[in-house]
């Protein structure tokens, strides 16, 4: 045998040994079940949405039905509040911004009108107290009259009354993470896209991933995005603030995020396909230890997008998706993370 003959062989081998490896690490896994229930859900998650499970650094299953892809861009409505907080944590881990300062202290007018006590603690976990109309199609031609955030945030301290003490009840909304967004523009002395970009989008390589708009820059609710983006903000939160090997959130802030803010006495509005699910910083917590210590995160959004962080068992999955929101689908969601869990083990290994 020649020498080079006997070199190919060996690299042939090694090649073979390697696809043997890889194909072993994946075929632990069986989302034929998955498959299926994404196949027959179709319909109700809009003729279009795609799946995607993140393990151990890497994906381990995508699937998509009808026009969507992992590149495919929509709107991802309060998706974008877990964005907005890690910004906010993003100040926080700088010392720029402490989530006990009152609101006052970078917008005075608060102070003004009874709404001094507010602080960003309060913001980013839904408890202002500041009353907010119930009707979602009043909010939304509300907000078309602002030209900015600066306005809208000055709208809020001005003329909306205050129905409850700061960090007494808990009302979702789009008040507390917008005024927070606004507070991030004074201290970084930027737009909030800009900072968004420079802080957290760009670190985390979502390239196709803004706060842009004609309107007024909506931090709860405004952002665009892809599945393959919203994946890398979920990786880095599983991986407690770093992604690719470099930090972009400490481990500190990630821990804040996934502290319990509520319990069920104090919840006065929460979305149905959230009912029962506690909040922290940014972030439902959707299941808890018996401490009381988050077990699972997500910040499902009002399109049909549904991202999650399985802390214990250690992935983070996204069903990504255009299609409003239905009572009926929390069910769809229920399943499909069943259906994971029955693959990732059923009980919390930490």
């Amino acid at each position: 045998m020649t020498v080079k003959f006997h070199f190919f062989c060996v690299k042939v081998s090694a090649i073979l040994i390697f696809l043997l490896f890889f194909q072993g690490i994946n075929a632990q896994y069986n989302f034929v079940a998955l498959d299926q229930k994404m196949d027959a859900s179709k319909k109700d998650l809009g003729g279009g949405a795609i799946t995607m499970i993140y393990k151990d650094g890497k994906l381990i299953y995508q699937k998509a039905v009808g026009e969507f892809t992992a590149k495919t861009q929509a709107p991802i409505a309060s998706c974008s509040k877990w964005l907005t907080a890690a910004l906010v944590m993003s100040f926080v881990d700088q010392g720029k911004l402490s989530l006990d300062d009152k609101v006052s202290k970078y917008i005075p007018i608060f102070a003004s009108y009874s709404k001094g006590y507010i602080t960003i603690r309060d913001c980013l976990s839904h408890m202002t107290g500041i009353k907010t109309d119930p009707n979602l199609v009043l909010r939304m031609m509300e907000r078309k009259s602002f030209t900015s955030l600066e306005e809208e945030v000055v709208d809020f301290a001005s003329k909306k009354e205050i129905q409850a003490n700061p960090g007494l009840e808990f009302r979702y909304s789009n008040i507390g993470l917008n005024i927070a967004g606004r507070i991030v523009e004074i201290v970084g002395r930027r737009g909030f896209e800009q900072l968004m970009q420079e802080r957290i989008t760009r670190p985390l390589l979502m390239r196709n991933t803004s706060f842009s708009s004609l309107d007024a820059v909506n931090p709860s609710g405004g952002a665009i995005s892809t599945a393959n983006d919203y994946m890398n903000f979920l990786a880095m939160i599983l991986n407690k603030g770093e992604f690719n090997g470099k930090r972009v959130l400490s481990e500190k802030s990630i821990v804040e995020m996934q502290t319990l803010r509520t319990n069920t006495g104090i919840i006065k509005y929460a979305p149905k396909v959230a009912e029962g699910f506690n909040y922290g910083l940014g972030e439902w917590i959707q299941e808890t230890d018996e401490n009381g210590k988050a077990k699972v995160v997500s910040c499902p959004g009002l399109f049909g997008t549904w991202p999650l962080v399985d802390i214990c068992r250690g992935y983070a999955c996204i069903v990504f998706t255009n299609a409003l929101l239905k009572d009926s689908q929390r069910g769809i969601y229920k399943d499909i993370k069943s259906i994971i869990d029955e693959q990732m083990g059923s009980a919390c290994k930490n």
